[in-house]
């Protein structure tokens, strides 16, 4: 499966999560919500996955955790927050650095409408 055919899917499970739980709740409900429709729709979907940094060759584990990591392939950063900002673009662009993974998506639930509060991300390595 590519990329893009696994963030199709997981742009359709993060829908159905926010359709049916609507805004105001906390991430880790959306993120448990979502790891379970990733599951059902029979993805591999990983939460809080360590994601160390390399140093001079060195593999450090400074306690950067990437929310859901999809296939190995999607980064999955999700958000709870009055209105994304560019800490959290940051965020996630460093994230698909750090693990070579080329596309991404930053969600915040806590939005009246699913489409405002999503954010494909794209890594060019």
């Amino acid at each position: 499966m590519t990329e893009n055919e696994i963030g199709k899917i997981v742009v359709d499970c993060a829908y159905q999560v926010h359709k049916e739980l609507g805004p105001g709740l906390l991430e880790s409900t959306y993120e448990a919500c979502l790891m379970y429709e990733l599951r059902e729709a029979g993805l591999k979907a990983e939460s809080q996955k360590a994601l160390p940094v390399v140093y001079k060759d060195v593999k450090l584990e400074v306690g950067y955790r990437i929310d859901i990591l999809v296939e190995n392939k999607v980064i999955v950063e999700l958000k709870s927050v009055e209105a994304l900002n560019d800490v959290h673009l940051a965020q996630i662009i460093t994230y698909l650095k750090l693990s070579d993974c080329r596309l991404g998506y930053l969600i915040n639930f806590n939005v009246k409408y699913f489409k405002e509060g999503i954010r494909r991300v794209v890594n060019n390595l």
